[in-house]
């Protein structure tokens, strides 16, 4: 099996976790990450740092970047992580998170930003 269906087939195991969630918000993430690979979102770091506050939820529908640098902590869910930008976050104080790890944490989905 080529290898782009088999990350086809494993975002459409994630977004099958999220849609069982109660916060409207993983619905929403879970369209976004089943739309063509070519239009998942791709965040740098420093849009990231930007328009984040300290201590902010953000979840990424797609990977996240390591262009730019992240001043303050936050808790970041996303598809995948650039390596680079995982640490830059951790240096930061912040989290990397899995999205159904992120879901599983806040169900809800309150007080979650999408970004991308």
């Amino acid at each position: 099996m080529a290898l782009y269906k088999k990350k086809s087939m494993w975002r459409e195991m994630i977004a099958s976790k999220l849609k069982k969630k109660p916060g409207n918000v993983w619905k929403d993430v879970a369209w976004r990450i089943t739309r063509p690979r070519q239009n998942l979102a791709e965040v740098n770091l420093g849009k990231l740092d930007k328009i984040t506050k300290e201590g902010e939820t953000i979840v990424v529908p797609g990977k996240v970047l390591a262009v730019g640098e992240i001043t303050h902590p936050i808790t970041v869910g996303a598809l995948s992580f650039s390596h680079k930008a995982k640490e830059r976050i951790e240096k930061a104080g912040g989290k990397c998170l899995e999205l159904v790890e992120l879901a599983e944490q806040n169900p809800e989905g309150k007080g979650i930003r999408i970004i991308g």
